[in-house]
């Protein structure tokens, strides 16, 4: 599995969003300038590698280039916002997040691995 394109418009957060109510969705929210960004891109990118399946939909932001979206993210889930940080939304709400050095292989693992077949 790979990373998605990126969501571009608040129009595309909102459809994520009510998806979230069918399946869960699974943000990144990932600064392509920085370098703790890039560490937490390699360990999703590793994770998704491996799995089979998934069983979320994975959505990601470029907060550099769309921080707009990123925004209207953090206050539809009532969420501060952080780059890079993965939010799992499961009908409307964030039911697990984690940010900067917490986005691990193994925390995914640990976390995401009931949605997950390796």
């Amino acid at each position: 599995m790979k990373l998605p394109n990126p969501m571009r418009t608040i129009a595309n957060w909102e459809e994520a969003f009510e998806h979230s109510y069918r399946q869960p969705v699974l943000v990144f929210k990932h600064s392509t300038n920085c370098s703790i960004s890039s560490g937490a891109y390699e360990e999703l990118s590793n994770w998704l590698e491996d799995a089979a399946s998934l069983a979320v939909r994975l959505e990601m932001v470029l907060v550099p280039e769309d921080r707009f979206v990123s925004n209207a993210i953090a206050d539809k889930l009532h969420l501060k916002h952080e780059s890079p940080q993965l939010i799992l939304v499961t009908d409307g709400n964030v039911s697990w997040y984690a940010s900067h050095w917490r986005i691990t292989y193994s925390t995914l693992d640990e976390h995401l691995g009931t949605h997950c077949e390796k």
